[in-house]
């Protein structure tokens, strides 16, 4: 959905609207997937996600004049989703018997890399780089199922707190306005 809405604003046709929906969706899964040498990736193998994108995109244009009565709600299930792609991810790279730090970095691509395309097919700056604690929350979220993963905890408790962990990060970092500090070039000195 918040790749139909990023599209709309953006004007684009449906078919580009279904694009950076769809990429948005599965994108980061896809690259993790293709890096690892996956193949086929999990969409083209689970017709599922596909329908499942579909209906998120219609629904979004359906309900997009609503859209701001929703945001709270489709706030809340984006940073749910955010937790369980980081777990999804890091999961895969442990199955794949891949070093932690690439485990871990696996989950936060898996959780982020989708919204990176779309801001960039939608020619703007991704989020995660320049203003939110996004990456930040997978990146605490990852190391903490690696962690909890090797301590050989119970999945259960791995998944819900992993989830918990990111939930709340992201639901702090965003009620109190906390970013990372960005970067200014240096200025130029005239030497005349």
């Amino acid at each position: 959905m918040s790749g139909t809405l990023a599209a709309l604003n953006k004007r684009l046709d449906p078919f580009g609207i279904f694009i950076v929906a769809f990429v948005t969706a599965i994108g980061g899964g896809t690259l993790r997937d293709v890096l690892i040498g996956r193949t086929p990736v999990g969409w083209m193998i689970e017709l599922n996600y596909v329908y499942i994108i579909m209906f998120g995109t219609i629904f979004a244009l359906i309900v997009r004049n609503y859209i701001s009565y929703l945001s709270k709600t489709l706030f809340l299930f984006d940073t749910i989703g955010l937790g369980i792609f980081t777990i999804i991810g890091t999961e895969i790279g442990i199955q794949q018997n891949l070093h932690p730090v690439i485990s871990i970095a696996l989950g936060v691509m898996t959780a982020t890399f989708g919204g990176v395309i779309r801001d960039i097919l939608c020619n703007d700056i991704p989020v995660i780089f320049r203003k939110e604690i996004y990456a930040s929350a997978c990146l605490v979220g990852a190391i903490v199922f690696m962690v909890l993963h090797h301590l050989n905890l119970s999945s259960n408790v791995t998944y819900i707190f992993t989830t918990i962990i990111v939930i709340v990060i992201r639901l702090v970092a965003v009620k109190f306005n906390i970013s990372l500090p960005t970067i200014q070039a240096p200025t130029k000195i005239d030497k005349t």
